[in-house]
């Protein structure tokens, strides 16, 4: 189930020795490619399963997987440095919850989880492409918003952020044209990202949108 290491460390990404460190010593473990019907078997337990995508370098992941260690999370990143920062986080705060898949969040999602099998999913922050000519390259788009609804069990929730009110409006938009979705009550506090920190810092209003399967 474990991704080849070797193989993971000649992707491209400048990282710290601990993040490198990490990488080489905690893949193996932490860091999983798994059928769709193998996560209990993946974290040893049958629990709710819960995703974020995007995570960054991980400090809201794994205040997550600490505050609610009934569930089993795992982590979609792309960025190897983040990667590895979450993995020495798992190692330092001993994290028995938390998984990390490497890659591509659609196909992924498409691949590693069947229907109906998630409880909650988070895209905290994810990268707002300002420029209009880029807005096709945003996460949030309907056939994304299509897929993530059908991994959603039935009451399981959605929970986004952004601190960019252009993004949140077309957030917004997406998903209330989504059948499977409908907007949920706000999930209450939440664990900060570097992200969030940041906009605060620049005086952004932090938009929190909340979504729930339908049955």
């Amino acid at each position: 189930m474990a991704v080849n290491t070797r193989t993971y460390l000649r992707r491209r990404g400048r990282m710290t020795q601990g993040q490198r460190r990490a990488l080489e010593e905690l893949a193996p473990r932490y860091l999983v490619d798994p059928e769709p019907d193998q996560w209990p078997a993946v974290f040893g337990r049958t629990a709710p399963l819960g995703v974020e995508i995007g995570f960054g370098m991980g400090q809201a992941t794994l205040d997550w997987a600490a505050s609610q260690p009934h569930l089993n999370i795992v982590g979609i990143e792309i960025y190897r440095p983040g990667i590895g920062a979450l993995l020495a986080g798992i190692e330092r705060l001993g994290l028995p919850n938390l998984r990390l898949l490497e890659g591509d969040a659609a196909l992924l999602l498409d691949s590693k989880f069947e229907a109906g099998s998630l409880d909650e999913a988070r895209i905290l922050f994810p990268d707002p492409w300002p420029k209009k000519r880029h807005h096709k390259r945003r996460l949030i788009q309907p056939g994304f918003a299509r897929l993530l609804a059908s991994r959603l069990r039935p009451g399981g929730r959605l929970l986004l952020a952004t601190d960019a009110a252009d993004y949140a409006e077309w957030m917004a938009d997406v998903l209330a044209a989504e059948p499977l979705l409908a907007v949920a009550a706000p999930a209450g506090e939440r664990p900060a990202t570097r992200f969030e920190d940041r906009g605060r810092r620049l005086g952004h209003r932090i938009h929190d949108l909340a979504y729930q399967r339908k049955n």
